[in-house]
């Protein structure tokens, strides 16, 4: 009889260098899930398609690092914030840029689609909130009221509210048709990273720096519950579609959460390090994660996740839905969202235009047009994902075929690590756990957690191949001593490399530096650029630059002394005179001014001039000049 095969519960679907530089920002379209869109130090923003290695688009325009990216529901469109505070919008399936707003006065750091019109929210580090008719090229409405950089907008499912997450520790709930805002929601003590509505009821999850995640009623305007014990700061949460659990991408880990009361249904091992967003696709969820220029994917197979709790036998024979229906007898059903058939309302002052306007700029924004390009670098992939045969189907499809599940690399860890793992009380303590006492349940009793093998996780190993079928057998007793050989070679992993690179770099630091001492700057600088390292330039500017600014400080100063600090002093000095003088009263009020400021830099002056060299004899120099302020 045939051993069946165990597949894995999560999963590392592929890693892929996605910029030239850093990587500052990412997002997964959230209809398909397969769909990725990158922002990098190097001003582009590249589109991918999740499990394939070619680029599909590169999109340029800005000219300073990209901050944030968003997609739109339908994935046509995507906006992107940069470093400078302006914000691009591309047509995806017309290849090119659609408008360039302008307003912000520092980094975007969050945008958000309208699910339903054609606008765009915007938060910057400016502390404020910007809503954007993409079609009219203008800004509809201002929001103010943080007090410091907003890190995350989300529409309501229905299009009428906005939520906002600031490093003010607190959230914010906009009234977009009034234009104000209806509720502040306090509690957090860390910044507020991520906010998300439940997409069924009138409730919204917010997780912060202060590893909580808070739920609050958006009837009542009060928290509903906490859910506290995260292993470090809550960046990315996500409503299961139902709304039936919260997924939390915490560090090297899914948790799933729910709520009245808080609790952990499941802790997913997942080794994707800082999670950046989270996307649920075909009973999979699908998690993004970046460092430096690097992109990698991960998979869950929800199938084998436990995402609901204990639910009495009365309820589950209830004719509501399960979504609908609370997951504690003692919990009020809250409001659904009642959402539109057409177009939300939209706030007053906008103009209908029609489609060809859309995809075609104004001739105001040729120069856009002009700067702004998106290259295609993939054009078959291109043509399956933006340009359909038909306008019914589109690739990636509502209902694409799930990523397969490579088989476990042992049948024992299989086997344990397909258990259910046992709900958490609301203190989430690990790893010894306290089943909450409940009723009969429909869920089979999860067994107690063997303690997990340690296995060494090398880097690019091929999916669906174990490594132990190519190495010779081994006896028992020696697989430690390989385990911490593979655990040494990790640790040293890149370290070689990185003494190359320093030890070249100050090789070249010492040429630069043995021209330098000779007198011959202009020689010594040629000398730097010809080595064509950018690090060695940097240092050398870095040098020149100080030295030149302490240089010209210490000239300005002794010249300021020298003509004008008897003139202060006398004018401190002279007794007052009789009568009323205008003129003289402004210049001793002006005297005093500057000897307050010569005063406060004495200090600093006679601390530096215990240095060597033409620096400090410049600021000796300087003391003695300063000694009659005393």
């Amino acid at each position: 009889m045939a051993t069946p095969v165990v597949t894995k519960t999560a999963w590392k679907l592929q890693e892929i260098v996605a910029h030239a530089s850093n990587v500052s920002s990412l997002v997964l379209g959230k209809a398909s899930g397969r769909l990725l869109a990158t922002g990098g130090d190097d001003c582009r923003v590249n589109l991918w398609s999740i499990n394939k290695p070619n680029c599909i688009m590169s999109l340029t325009g800005h000219t300073s690092p990209v901050e944030s990216v968003r997609l739109n529901t339908p994935e046509e469109l995507i906006v992107a914030g940069s470093q400078s505070g302006s914000i691009r919008v591309w047509d995806l399936e017309a290849a090119k840029i659609l408008r360039t707003l302008m307003g912000h006065k520092a980094n975007i750091c969050s945008l958000d689609f309208h699910p339903y019109g054609e606008f765009v929210a915007s938060g910057s580090q400016d502390t404020n909130i910007k809503l954007w008719d993409i079609r009219r090229k203008g800004c509809v409405f201002r929001y103010r009221g943080h007090s410091q950089a907003v890190r995350c907008l989300r529409f309501s499912p229905d299009g009428k509210w906005l939520a906002s997450a600031a490093d003010d520790h607190t959230v914010k709930l906009w009234d977009l048709t009034a234009g104000k805002m209806m509720s502040e929601f306090p509690g957090h003590t860390g910044p507020v990273n991520v906010v998300e509505f439940h997409p069924n009821e009138y409730l919204l999850a917010s997780g912060s720096s202060d590893r909580t995640i808070r739920f609050w009623d958006l009837e009542k305007f009060q928290v509903v519950s906490c859910i506290e014990g995260e292993p470090g700061p809550v960046r990315s949460v996500l409503f299961n579609p139902d709304g039936c659990c919260l997924y939390s991408g915490c560090q090297d880990s899914l948790r799933v959460y729910g709520w009245e009361p808080e609790r952990c249904f499941d802790v997913v091992l997942v080794s994707w390090g800082k999670v950046a967003d989270l996307a649920v696709c075909n009973d999979q969820l699908i998690g993004v994660a970046f460092s430096q220029s690097n992109v990698s994917s991960y998979v869950v197979d929800l199938t084998r996740v436990t995402r609901t709790g204990t639910v009495a036998q009365d309820l589950v024979q209830d004719s509501r839905p399960l979504a609908q229906q609370s997951a504690h007898p003692s919990a009020p059903l809250r409001r659904i969202y009642e959402r539109p058939s057409t177009a939300c309302s939209k706030p007053q002052r906008v103009k209908q235009n029609s489609e060809s306007e859309r995809r075609s700029p104004s001739s105001e924004d040729d120069r856009d047009e002009r700067e702004s390009r998106a290259e295609i670098q993939n054009a078959e992939e291109y043509n399956e994902i933006f340009q359909p045969k038909n306008s019914i189907s589109r690739t990636p499809p509502r209902r694409s075929e799930p990523f397969p599940a490579p088989p476990e690399d042992d049948t024992a860890t299989a086997k344990e690590a397909a258990k259910p793992s046992p709900p958490m009380d609301s203190q989430f303590p690990v790893p010894n756990l306290e089943v909450l006492p409940r009723p009969p349940v429909v869920t089979p009793t999860p067994a107690p957690k063997a303690e997990p093998a340690i296995i060494p996780a090398t880097r690019n190993e091929p999916i669906g191949l174990k490594a132990s079928d190519f190495l010779p057998a081994v006896k028992i007793p020696q697989q430690a001593e390989l385990v911490d050989e593979d655990a040494m070679s990790q640790i040293r992993k890149g370290h070689d490399t990185m003494c190359v690179v320093l030890t070249s770099r100050h090789k070249n630091l010492d040429t630069v530096r043995a021209v330098w001492t000779t007198g011959d700057i202009k020689t010594s600088v040629d000398s730097a650029v010809a080595i064509n390292d950018l690090s060695v330039v940097v240092d050398l500017l870095n040098i020149v630059n100080q030295k030149a600014y302490v240089q010209t400080g210490c000239t300005s100063l002794k010249l300021i002394l020298q003509r004008f600090l008897p003139l202060i002093t006398d004018i401190l000095a002279a007794p007052p005179s009789v009568g009323v003088d205008i003129s003289r009263e402004e210049r001793l009020h002006k005297c005093r001014l500057c000897y307050k400021q010569l005063k406060s830099i004495s200090g600093l002056v006679k601390s530096k001039s215990a240095l060597s060299g033409r620096h400090g004899s410049a600021f000796r120099e300087l003391h003695l000049l300063m000694a009659s302020l005393d």
